[in-house]
């Protein structure tokens, strides 16, 4: 299986970790495709959410990790 390269808004001094299978939606408990580095800490979102949630948080956020890609090449197979 071939993913697409995340999308990430800061440049992290280390490699962020990929999301994986146990990360789930921090709002509906689907599997997580964002992650959301905030100063008060990580929030994990599914496509859906994070799309919704984007608008509100992307000022306040340090970084956000974006692996929706994977989900057009999870299907497109």
């Amino acid at each position: 299986m071939v993913y697409a390269t995340p999308e990430t808004t800061t440049a992290p001094t280390d490699t962020m970790a990929p999301i994986g299978p146990t990360d789930a939606c921090d709002s509906c408990g689907a599997q997580a495709y964002v992650r959301v580095t905030l100063e008060s800490g990580v929030l994990h979102f599914c496509g859906h959410h994070g799309s919704k949630h984007r608008e509100t948080l992307g000022a306040k956020a340090l970084a956000w990790h974006d692996e929706t890609d994977r989900l057009r090449n999870e299907y497109s197979s």
